[in-house]
């Protein structure tokens, strides 16, 4: 009997979520997806301190700002993982960005430029920006521009919907900071039927795929192995080394949770999304508004310790 994470692959395409490259060749995914997060984790690792040291060579044999070289080293990462995988690789615009039309478009517009000057060709990428109001804009005009997009930090439906409207590639709600959010609201236990964060894909994958959206939903985000095994048959499913672990070594039966044709079966109906709409339909939803604020401070206190690391790197490199 195959493994639960062969019998995943051949529904679901499977995404690493680290920046650990061992893992991802251990596992063989098809995209890789990091986040400030992961690029911290990973720099503090001794295995990848050539990454870190060839952005502060980098920078200082051209006098650059902390912040170009935190870049660099951002673009350093996504360039060796798509060495590994055959797919995509996500790279994320900054968190403090955010709310920033202009910003996020002409930073995702650099990051592809510097892919490209290491040879690496914007197929081969994937923008991931927070689904806030200005994050979706941002996303529709690069997408215009060829520039593929993987919507982060997608909580509700309502996000869903408008990054649908946007024309982007992909987005990826977050299931296990829903299931933390409702597990303190209501001190419930759930089991993966009854996870809010389950639901809240499949809610989406079913309005998607009702409507013949053509937006790749990829769940991410995952607090246990019922999670995944609840959404075999998603489009995409980005998983940690821990939980393809955990699939790997179970040789039990993995039954397909998700497919379009049932989801087509009893079509919702489709939302109209302006932005006061959105505005208002997003702050009724506490939980999407809370965690989407929380990830927006979490990923941008990441970028700002790796930032602090670079920095001290520089001055040892003195």
């Amino acid at each position: 009997m195959p493994s639960k994470l062969d019998q995943l692959k051949a529904m679901t395409v499977v995404v690493s979520d680290t920046g650990d490259m061992d893992a991802i060749r251990r596992f063989k995914a098809t995209d890789a997806t990091t986040n400030p997060t992961l690029i911290l984790k990973a720099a503090r690792m001794p295995h990848y301190a050539y990454i870190l040291d060839e952005a502060i060579l980098w920078g200082r044999s051209r006098n650059h700002l902390t912040s170009e070289i935190t870049d660099r080293l951002a673009l350093n990462f996504g360039f060796e993982l798509a060495k590994i995988v055959p797919g995509r690789v996500s790279t994320e615009v900054d968190a403090d960005l955010s709310f920033d039309i202009e910003g996020s478009v002409a930073k995702a517009r650099k990051i592809i430029a510097g892919y490209e000057k290491l040879g690496l060709g914007r197929e081969r990428i994937l923008i991931k920006l927070a689904a806030t109001w200005e994050g979706i804009r941002a996303a529709e005009i690069l997408q215009r521009e060829g520039i593929d997009c993987n919507m982060t930090l997608v909580f509700s439906l309502t996000q869903a919907a408008a990054c649908a409207d946007a024309g982007t590639f992909l987005l990826s709600p977050f299931v296990g900071r829903i299931l933390d959010w409702y597990s303190k609201a209501e001190g419930k236990t759930y089991t993966p039927e009854t996870d809010p964060g389950v639901r809240s894909v499949r809610e989406i994958y079913n309005y998607f795929k009702a409507h013949q959206i053509k937006t790749v939903v990829m769940g991410a985000s995952f607090r246990n192995k019922g999670e995944i095994e609840a959404l075999a048959g998603c489009d995409r499913l980005t998983i940690s080394p821990q939980l393809l672990d955990e699939l790997a070594n179970d040789t039990g039966t993995l039954t397909r949770q998700l497919d379009p044709v049932s989801a087509a079966a009893h079509p919702p109906a489709k939302l109209s999304l302006d932005e006061k709409t959105f505005r208002f339909m997003l702050n009724e939803d506490a939980m999407a508004t809370e965690k989407l604020s929380e990830g927006i401070r979490v990923f941008a206190k990441d970028l700002h310790a790796l930032r602090e690391l670079v920095s001290k790197r520089l001055l040892e490199a003195a």
